[in-house]
């Protein structure tokens, strides 16, 4: 499995998903600070990435445009904090990394996850 960081994710999270034995990189590494979503959408696809994002636009765009892939784990939480989105990001892959493979949309508060096949209906 492997993961796109976009630039409201600590590059500290990409850090520990790549010691979780995961190919993770950050748009920031990669110096694509200003890339627009379109661009890092088509760049995840290309690449077989899932997005992991704050931002509520990439869920609509891929089902907006009626897309398979790429997967995107938008994160919602009160605390953005790299040790608890490391934390969530570790129960997501410990329970829907096959779901990730498939192309699904999951929005994770602090409440629920949320998993939408993608293409989104």
């Amino acid at each position: 499995m492997k993961f796109l960081a976009d630039m409201n994710i600590s590059p500290q999270t990409v850090d520990f998903l790549i010691s979780l034995g995961y190919d993770a990189t950050h748009l920031s590494q990669e110096g694509l600070h200003h890339l627009s979503d379109p661009l890092i959408i088509k760049k995840a696809l290309s690449e077989e990435r899932v997005i992991i994002t704050h931002d509520l636009d990439f869920g609509e765009l891929v089902a907006a445009g009626g897309l398979v892939l790429p997967s995107v784990i938008t994160l919602r939480l009160r605390n953005m904090a790299p040790d608890r989105v490391n934390q969530v990001m570790e129960q997501i892959i410990q329970h829907h990394l096959p779901t990730l493979r498939q192309g699904v949309l999951i929005t994770v508060t602090e409440n629920r996850i949320r998993i939408r096949q993608l293409p989104v209906k």
